[in-house]
């Protein structure tokens, strides 16, 4: 049986198939919900001053309002995967961006701290969804040679609209910029009436007369999509009868590589301490005696072109490559940074501090953009066979959001302990994403999802 598995799995479909306007309307819509996401992060921040004068909110308040964002997401997270494997992806982009709408509402009718609450809390909901059904659909339609890249333009758009919407703060009330913050949402709602559904979703289903024609729908009309359309269904077919789908068989040794590196690399790349340096930069600039300001600004710049990068260099570099050289890159700034509040113990120059300080954080964070935050997400997409692929997903993205809560929570602690050592940790850590995708990472690029699954399921 598993022999079958793997051998129906060898793709002969060509190197290269359209780029129709379906297909691209479909990425884009998967990407409305990536800036629906963003903006959502990007909003407490310059949001704070406007709503704790207006509402006459302390400090504790608003600082339950903006972690309140965490909890939501680890509440989509966890019923993200059975979600989006009932009702398809469609729908549950429908249902996240639903989830979106309502909180932003919430926000902008505002009177009060519950109503902030509830309105952060049901978009952190329709973030977890997101972080799950947006990759998973994005990596089922798209073929082999640019998945990768569409994958990674899905989760360029975050970094996008969290530098948009720092920005807009500085001119825009905090209620007017919910109104902005609400617009990409309304964008997918729209366009979820014109793509189709996974095709891989379909034939999990049993839907396998629509399987060709979301297929057809996807590459054209003069394409043939018969061998695609017949692989997908034999792979499918052939997975679901070497086991029942149960949660449990999630953790059956078969699957046990494909979920040590899923978690593992989400893990890793949270406890590296992305959210804990995004989170609280500026307490980072002002503590190394940097001007916050432009610090933060320039922290903001450079995030974009490194997150374009990484959309050119994910189909041509390959996953494991460019997930190495940008830990490597971000343990490198770590240790910068770390070094330079070394110095600051030690009372050496403070100039030579705040220089060291801002170029480790920028370092880190142009890696980060340009591969390290992204790849984990483009992996996860494509590593988990389609009958575990909701359990699978909905693990690894519920550990992504418990590490970051973690990360978050334990920052400002792990700071006022040791400066320098915080930041230490961090390059040990982003020094072992190395080894760790040295010896279990497998390259995913230029292989069908099916080729990938089976792969990994048969390694024992």
């Amino acid at each position: 049986m598993e022999e079958k598995l793997l051998a129906g799995s060898i793709s002969k479909l060509a190197n290269t198939t359209p780029r129709t306007f379906v297909l691209v309307i479909s990425i884009f819509a998967a990407a409305c919900g990536s800036i629906a996401y963003g903006f959502s992060v990007g909003y407490s921040s310059p949001a704070e001053a406007g709503i704790m004068d207006d509402l006459g909110l302390s400090l504790s308040d608003y600082s339950a309002f903006s972690s309140i964002l965490t909890l939501g997401g680890m509440i989509g997270a966890l019923i993200s995967g059975r979600v989006a494997e009932s009702v398809g992806r469609r729908v549950t982009m429908w249902l996240l961006e639903l989830c979106f709408i309502i909180g932003w509402l919430s926000i902008i009718f505002a009177k009060n701290v519950w109503w902030l609450n509830a309105g952060r809390l049901l978009m952190g909901i329709g973030a977890g969804l997101h972080c799950y059904v947006a990759p998973i659909y994005v990596a089922e339609i798209t073929p082999k040679n640019i998945r990768g890249g569409s994958t990674a333009a899905v989760t360029f758009t975050v970094s996008c609209a969290f530098s948009v919407m720092f920005f807009a703060g500085n001119f825009f009330t905090w209620r007017k910029l919910a109104v902005i913050g609400a617009i990409p949402s309304f964008i997918q709602v729209l366009c979820i009436f014109f793509i189709p559904e996974s095709p891989r979703w379909l034939a999990k289903v049993g839907k396998g007369k629509e399987v060709e024609a979301s297929l057809r729908r996807l590459r054209g009309d003069n394409f043939d999509v018969s061998q695609e359309a017949d692989e997908i269904k034999e792979y499918t077919e052939t997975s679901q009868q070497l086991t029942e789908s149960r949660f449990l068989d999630l953790f059956n040794l078969k699957y046990a590589h494909s979920l040590i590196v899923g978690v593992g690399l989400m893990l890793l790349v949270q406890f590296a301490g992305t959210d804990g340096i995004s989170s609280f930069a500026g307490s980072i600039f002002k503590a190394a005696g940097c001007s916050t300001g432009f610090a933060s600004t320039m922290m903001a710049m450079i995030q974009l072109p490194f997150a374009a990068l990484s959309v050119l260099l994910m189909d041509n570099t390959g996953r494991r490559p460019l997930l190495m050289v940008t830990a490597t890159g971000a343990c490198l700034g770590s240790f910068l940074v770390g070094l330079g509040f070394l110095f600051q113990d030690y009372q050496q120059s403070k100039q030579l501090t705040a220089t060291l300080v801002l170029s480790g954080i920028l370092v880190y964070s142009a890696c980060f953009s340009a591969g390290m935050g992204g790849t984990p997400w483009v992996i996860m997409s494509e590593i988990f066979p389609i009958n575990i692929k909701g359990p699978g997903g909905t693990i690894v993205t519920l550990g992504n959001w418990f590490s970051s809560w973690i990360v978050t929570y334990a920052f400002n602690f792990l700071f006022q302990w040791s400066s320098p050592g915080v930041f230490f940790m961090f390059a040990f850590v982003c020094g072992s994403i190395v080894l760790f995708v040295t010896k279990l990472v497998p390259e995913t690029k230029g292989r069908t999802l099916e080729e990938i699954q089976a792969s990994m399921t048969l390694l024992q």
